[in-house]
């Protein structure tokens, strides 16, 4: 492999659940936002927008939502939402009529872009942080209870919470979790048709995550990757109740 510091940045990127009790200087943070805007757009709709939690309350609310008190102690957290709001108000002001079909950033392809735009800014910027020393964790447990926390943060119409990033100053210095082999996630002009080549490799890799779960949780076992994938696949997620939250923020995944 080639290395240089961008390289080494994002190979050695882990998640950090515990954090030093020290606030992140106001430079620090801009240059943060900055290289999260700097991210690519879709149609550069710029669809998307975070926001800074800083209250202490919102913070615990947030951090029982999520079911993990860390999220309580960064000293940086943000929301990253999917936001056509704000361009829906462009839109009215503009003379477009947002209640006609006319309108059409409310629909199910928008939702998928600016949703993949909130994901690229918030990885922007958390590689940006893991470059300057800090840790950083991606928060999906917020999505636990959206209802919820479209209320705590007043969400509008046409938005939606995407993911948390909790960063700060590291307090801990977990191991690197292994990846998969990439002949197991690279293919070359066609999806392969042999299952069972591709799987080849699974049995070292569950052997690998095996070992680092036991490492990191030495008081109890932790299923191979395998049998992880096999629970989920079946596991009533809470993501099964999205669409309906989806409708109430305005958004017609119909079309």
């Amino acid at each position: 492999m080639i290395h240089n510091d961008t390289v080494d940045t994002l190979l050695n990127r882990r998640s950090i659940r515990a954090f030093k009790p020290e606030a992140i200087d106001d430079n620090t943070i801009a240059t943060l936002e900055t290289v999260a805007q700097h991210a690519a757009s879709s149609q550069f709709l710029n669809d998307w927008s975070a926001i800074r939690i800083t209250d202490d309350n919102l913070k615990q609310k947030l951090a029982e939502i999520g079911h993990q008190q860390y999220i309580a102690t960064a000293p940086l957290l943000y929301v990253f939402i999917l936001d056509e709001h704000r361009n829906a108000a462009i839109a009215r002001a503009k003379g477009v009529d947002t209640d006609s079909d006319e309108f059409t950033l409310n629909g199910s392809y928008r939702f998928a872009q600016a949703q993949n735009d909130a994901v690229l800014a918030l990885h922007a910027m958390e590689t940006a942080a893991y470059s300057l020393g800090l840790g950083c964790v991606i928060l999906g447990s917020l999505l636990n209870d959206v209802a919820s926390l479209i209320e705590l943060m007043n969400l509008p119409e046409y938005t939606y919470p995407v993911l948390g990033l909790a960063i700060g100053k590291p307090d801990q210095e977990p191991a690197i979790k292994p990846r998969m082999p990439r002949t197991m996630q690279f293919f070359e002009n066609t999806y392969p048709s042999d299952d069972d080549a591709t799987l080849a490799p699974l049995a070292a890799f569950d052997k690998s995550v095996h070992e680092y779960y036991d490492l990191r949780h030495t008081d109890r076992p932790v299923d191979a990757f395998s049998d992880q994938i096999a629970h989920n696949a079946t596991a009533d997620m809470a993501g099964h109740a999205m669409g309906s939250h989806v409708a109430a923020q305005g958004f017609r995944l119909d079309r």
